[in-house]
């Protein structure tokens, strides 16, 4: 869904607090991802530029970007974890992680043992 679809669904998301956890995770397609946790709703997610093309690791479910660019962020929530502390836990050391070539896939690990 874009960005705007996805504070549009739930306004909490509009008005919460939202802690970044990096901007510069990778794919093995080299889509560059945000990703952020919202404390209104516990949602993490990631955000996908503009121009990603689609990735063909369905890492959190399925695919996240679209087979042609889009003027739209694109959002795709892969966790909820109900507090900040809960998920600094469940990330230490992303920032090491982050700069590695497909690291989107060491997030994945993450979340799912999470």
């Amino acid at each position: 869904m874009d960005i705007e679809d996805f504070y549009a669904q739930n306004e909490d998301r509009r008005v919460s607090a939202e802690f970044e956890f990096g901007s510069e995770w990778t794919d093995r397609n080299g889509n560059v991802y945000e990703l952020s946790w919202v404390e209104n709703t516990g949602e993490l997610y990631l955000m996908l530029g503009p121009d990603a093309k689609i990735t063909i690791e369905p890492l959190f479910g399925d695919a996240v970007g679209y087979e042609e660019s889009t003027e739209d962020l694109q959002v795709k929530v892969i966790a909820t974890i109900p507090t900040i502390d809960a998920v600094e836990n469940l990330l230490v050391g992303w920032s090491d992680a982050m700069v590695n070539v497909g690291s989107i896939s060491w997030l994945a690990e993450r979340v799912q043992q999470g």
